[in-house]
């Protein structure tokens, strides 16, 4: 093996598509052209003499080699940026924690442990980006953040399928309810029966993961579901229901953030649905400020409980 030709560019693009999951991804992120990723990756894995990425119809995975290739990489890559920031007179990185989040989390959850933090260890900087569980865990993999807020749901699966497995601690399990408009007779009561959603008009989204799955609509309805507006954003799908345009699904964590003309209502029978908040980083034990981080993020979920 002999990296002494490798370049720079060529591991800012290797760890790119690592956390990206495609080429494709990776070249929009840089402003590249394909080609030209797929050449810098075709480099590097002439310098190790063996595949980097395993190609699959829906991206790429790493293998054995690419992993221990990234984990290089990262390392490489943080002590020429952090050179860059001495150069330039800022402060060094090392109070720096970088969050991963869902959705929803932003509305709630995130703000409360940020502000906690900020009156608790105000030296320490919190730098956070939304997004999907699969790219939050890639760029947990990746080495590009340091825990992530993820939203599970029934069956509770591994997060990936690389090994070791991912740290992953569930700060809270609460039933997921359904936001109506105040004026809705079904917001006359704390709960609803799950046939009383039947027939409903639904405020929805489609699913981050891809699959064929809205998100908004109650699970397991025995009919097709009208779908009369969709959104990603939960405080446009929050504000369409106090507009009296539809219903919703609602994490209970999101319940505080239920604007005006909002109810959040429980729902009983049929199965029950469940939705788990979990903290997710890589097998070894948190940095300090890290730990620091996700003790907020406990202390904030179990407010968000009562």
């Amino acid at each position: 093996m002999d990296f002494t030709d490798v370049s720079l560019v060529g591991l800012r693009v290797f760890h790119e598509v690592a956390e990206r999951g495609t080429l494709t991804a990776a070249a929009a992120a840089l402003g590249y052209t394909q080609s030209a990723v797929s050449r810098q990756i075709a480099s590097l894995e002439r310098a190790a003499r063996s595949p980097l990425l395993e190609r699959r119809r829906e991206g790429v995975r790493l293998t054995a080699a690419g992993h221990v290739v990234l984990r290089r990489a990262v390392t490489v890559l943080e002590e020429i940026d952090a050179t860059a920031r001495e150069l330039a007179g800022l402060p060094a990185a090392g109070g720096t924690v970088r969050l991963g989040w869902f959705a929803s989390a932003g509305a709630v959850l995130l703000p409360r442990a940020v502000a906690a933090l900020r009156r608790t260890h105000p030296a320490l900087t919190v730098v956070s980006r939304e997004g999907s569980t699969p790219a939050l865990v890639r760029a947990l993999r990746a080495g590009t953040l340091d825990i992530a807020l993820l939203a599970m749901e029934p069956p509770y699966r591994p997060l990936d399928t690389e090994s070791p497995p991912l740290a992953a601690q569930t700060l809270s399990e609460r039933s997921l309810m359904v936001a109506v408009p105040a004026t809705d007779p079904l917001a006359r009561a704390d709960s609803v029966d799950v046939a009383e959603l039947r027939g409903r008009r639904w405020i929805a989204a489609p699913s981050s993961s891809g699959r064929e799955k809205l998100l908004g609509v109650w699970p397991g309805l025995d009919e097709r579901p009208e779908t009369v507006h969709t959104a990603r954003d939960w405080l446009a799908k929050l504000h369409l229901v106090a507009a009296g345009c539809g219903i919703t699904t609602i994490p209970a964590s999101l319940a505080p953030a239920a604007p005006a003309g909002v109810r959040v209502v429980s729902v009983r029978g049929g199965p029950e649905e469940r939705r788990r908040l979990v903290l997710a980083h890589l097998p070894h034990p948190l940095p300090e400020p890290a730990a620091r981080v996700a003790e907020a993020l406990r202390t904030a979920a179990a407010g968000t409980d009562g």
